[in-house]
């Protein structure tokens, strides 16, 4: 089983169908927060729903398409973060990310996002890692830019939810710059 333990607060855990309730629960209980960015609430009514996209989050790192992790705060299940996509042609991963409504201001997500970020950089090889966000969730684009990602660009109407478009902005980070900001704060 993947378990990365990233301090004595948070871990990273290789979602799994034994996650189904209790992620479930959460998205049931943060259901109005969740709605404002996340295009897939509607697709999401019982626990089966839940074990569906369980079953195919497991089709996609079996076939090295994706990875995706249950976020551990002190042993309770927070939220979800994994490579939503991972192009090993082009050695780029794509995280993506949600937090519970009760797990928020907690630097939690920041803290995973880096994990991740390495795990990408040093396990995976890979040579960039994106994070995409809608242009108006200030929430979700303040993580990249706090980990010092470059915002790239901003794709129009990327993403359709519920009945509106959001346009999405793309941060980007390369495995140098990435090295290169590890080794200057270990120099301090």
């Amino acid at each position: 089983m993947f378990l990365h333990k990233i301090d004595n607060e948070i871990s990273l855990k290789l979602i799994d169908l034994g996650d189904a309730e209790r992620i479930f629960e959460m998205t049931d209980k943060s259901r109005d927060h969740l709605r404002e960015w996340l295009p897939w609430l509607d697709m999401t009514r019982t626990v089966n729903d839940t074990r569906a996209f369980i079953q195919g989050a497991q089709r996609g790192y079996g076939e090295n398409r994706s990875l995706t992790t249950v976020i551990l705060f002190n042993g309770a299940t927070a939220g979800v973060i994994g490579f939503n996509e991972l192009n090993m042609m082009n050695k780029t991963a794509q995280i993506g990310y949600w937090l519970g409504a009760g797990y928020q201001g907690k630097g939690l997500m920041t803290r995973a996002a880096a994990a991740m970020t390495d795990y990408a950089f040093n396990e995976l090889g890979m040579h960039k890692v994106e994070i995409r966000a809608a242009s108006g969730n200030k929430k979700s684009r303040a993580v990249p830019e706090r980990l010092e990602f470059k915002q790239e660009g901003c794709i129009r109407q990327a993403e359709w939810l519920y009945d509106h478009y959001v346009d999405h902005v793309v941060y980007g980070i390369l495995d140098s710059e990435w090295k290169a900001k590890k080794n200057k704060k270990a120099n301090k």
